[in-house]
């Protein structure tokens, strides 16, 4: 016998946002923002691996601020590409540089 929820078993993907620095004598206003979309069984391991991504795209300082699940594929354009990546098993890095 299946339950609710196992009807539909929307993979979970997480989206991280955060900061992140090139260098670790960058100053605050140097930050580049980031979302990070990404598939992890739990929170801790969604921050883990977001961590570890950014490290090897060469950031040397992150700090994340927000973490959340989300609801379904994203109607922006701008994530579509990286949800599909997410859903993947990769963790996608969106970058936000500048305001504007």
């Amino acid at each position: 016998m299946m339950n609710d929820n196992e009807v539909e078993m929307e993979p979970v993907v997480y989206i991280v946002i955060g900061r992140v620095w090139e260098n670790e004598e960058a100053l605050p206003d140097d930050a580049v923002t980031i979302h990070a979309l990404l598939r992890a069984p739990d929170d801790d391991d969604a921050v883990r691996r977001t961590l570890e991504a950014l490290q090897g795209q060469g950031f040397a300082e992150a700090e994340l601020d927000q973490i959340g699940v989300m609801d379904g594929e994203p109607d922006d354009p701008l994530y579509e590409g990286a949800y599909q990546d997410a859903l993947a098993g990769n963790v996608a890095i969106v970058t936000f540089s500048g305001e504007g």
